[in-house]
């Protein structure tokens, strides 16, 4: 029998827990902000704008999209990635209901 602490919160706590994670990069939000300023972009073109190597690029890309906040296709040796706009609204809205649901009614007493 395992004794995971992580088990003991609920499956929203750990969904927002893991997106945060994914999102606590800066390289990660850059990737993010480039794509929805230019809708897709080719794999090796990301590192052009970003003051990061294609290694790197890659290894972020990766995380992104197993997050399912990117989605890539495949086209000859290049890879077009673009935004997950329904995985973005989910992630949003989960956001929303948290922060909005921490705050209401909400007074300090320290």
């Amino acid at each position: 029998m395992t004794n995971n602490k992580t088990e003991q919160f609920n499956i929203k706590q750990k969904e927002l827990a893991s997106y945060a994670k994914v999102l606590s990069h800066p390289a990660r939000i850059a990737i993010i902000q480039l794509l929805a300023e230019k809708k897709e972009i080719k794999t090796g073109n990301i590192s052009d704008d970003l003051p990061i190597s294609r290694t790197t690029v890659s290894q972020h890309l990766k995380i992104l999209k197993n997050a399912g906040i990117i989605q890539g296709t495949i086209d000859g040796l290049k890879i077009h990635y673009c935004l997950d706009m329904l995985k973005l609204n989910e992630i949003r809205e989960n956001y929303n209901t948290f922060l909005q649901n921490a705050i209401s009614d909400y007074m300090c007493k320290c």
